[in-house]
């Protein structure tokens, strides 16, 4: 459904996009459909990612309500993070990003690197 806002019709693709399609939230929520995570694990598999971005990454998650942080205990203070119902819905749309991407990104590495291949082959 779409809504007027300021003359323009708000379009639900858009401001879905803004609210998950920033790089890192994308990273984030594809390494919570696979489980649930404490912070350090995150921070360990979401490659490159430092500590105050995957920290304000997980706060804007949760305050969309697409994560769900839960204090699992205080000595020593652990927290896990794992995606709320609404975060759930997101799969689908990441299965989709990633057959694009075999098909778009991988696949034309691969193709690129055949044909560098066959070109420099006497």
């Amino acid at each position: 459904m779409s809504t007027r806002k300021n003359d323009y019709v708000t379009c639900a693709a858009v401001e879905s996009a803004r609210k998950i399609g920033n790089q890192w939230r994308l990273i984030v929520i594809r390494y919570l459909l696979e489980r649930p995570m404490r912070f350090n694990e995150l921070l360990r598999v979401a490659c490159e990612i430092d500590t105050k971005t995957l920290s304000r990454v997980l706060k804007y998650l949760a305050s969309e309500k697409i994560v769900q942080r839960q204090v699992l205990g205080t000595q020593p203070f652990t927290v896990r993070y794992a995606l709320t119902d609404k975060g759930e819905q997101i799969r689908p749309i990441m299965q989709s990003l990633k057959a694009w991407g075999e098909t778009w990104i991988l696949g034309d590495t691969s193709l690129e690197t055949r044909q560098k291949s066959s070109a420099l082959a006497p």
